[in-house]
């Protein structure tokens, strides 16, 4: 049974955990600006010495989104929590395909991530030995055709998605993530190795997560709240985010169940 924590607060659970995984996008800011009530939780967090690492499924550096979010209005000390899927992402193709020739799938501002391999990069596809996704081009953001059109021919080549979202909404305007370009080459037969939620690897990248009682806080059930029941850590859905149109036309309990999720505790906006 879902429980709603609207009235409560999430300190009405709190001390029941010692560890959060907190999503950044849709639950601290929407892209453009922080959300106020989820800047005191995490202050509310600090101050009663709870760890919580905020664990989002960006392909760029730790660093690179420290710093964004410190110019919209984030403190270094709750930005020091910050861990991305493309950080993990990096620290397997550094090990395991550093020598190795790749075609980017991605815009070019996702590409700092990958300058200590940078000379690896080619230009024709059919030359590539891997395929590294990290998003959409700049020039084909709006649909997927052109990308099964690219990729259709080759499917014998391993794709490393650092982004396993779907979608995301910026502000009021939704926009398409690299899992759903990896999604269709899947769908085409080919192979993908994701870095992010909902993949365990990731949690255990950034933080150590052994005898740890965790929760995970998300707005989105294929990444936030799956990752948690795979890992069987208790789950917080926030509702006001990338689901909300769905939620509006569902019922919640009925939207569990098409996603085949389970989710312990609900609230509309993170707060305390």
């Amino acid at each position: 049974m879902t429980k709603n924590l609207d009235k409560e607060g999430l300190k009405s659970v709190a001390d029941h955990y010692d560890l959060f995984f907190i999503d950044l996008w849709g639950v601290i800011h929407n892209g453009i600006k922080l959300y106020k009530s989820s800047i005191e939780v995490l202050n509310e967090l600090t101050k009663l010495n709870k760890e919580y690492i905020l664990l989002t499924n960006a392909p760029r550096l730790n660093s690179s989104v420290r710093n964004f979010l410190e110019k919209i209005g984030l403190n270094k000390g709750i930005s020091s929590k910050v861990y991305t899927s493309g950080e993990a992402a990096l620290d397997y193709l550094i090990k395991n395909f550093k020598e190795k020739k790749f075609f980017h799938i991605g815009p070019a501002r996702d590409f700092g991530l990958f300058k200590t391999f940078e000379d690896n990069k080619i230009k024709d596809i059919s030359e590539a030995e891997y395929l590294l996704c990290t998003g959409l081009f700049d020039s084909h953001d709006k649909e997927l055709k052109f990308y099964k059109n690219l990729l259709e021919t080759q499917i014998n080549k391993i794709m490393i998605c650092t982004n396993p979202d779907l979608i995301v909404d910026k502000g009021e305007v939704r926009e398409y993530c690299a899992g759903s370009v990896a999604k269709l080459f899947e769908e085409l037969s080919g192979k993908v190795e994701y870095f992010g939620k909902p993949y365990p690897k990731v949690y255990n990248q950034a933080k150590n997560i052994n005898n740890r009682k965790v929760l995970c806080i998300g707005d989105n059930l294929n990444t936030d709240i799956r990752g948690a029941n795979f890992q069987n850590f208790n789950s917080l859905l926030i509702s006001n985010g990338i689901h909300k149109e769905e939620i509006k036309q569902d019922k919640i309990t009925s939207l569990f169940i098409r996603y085949d999720v389970t989710v312990d505790f609900l609230q509309t906006n993170l707060k305390w």
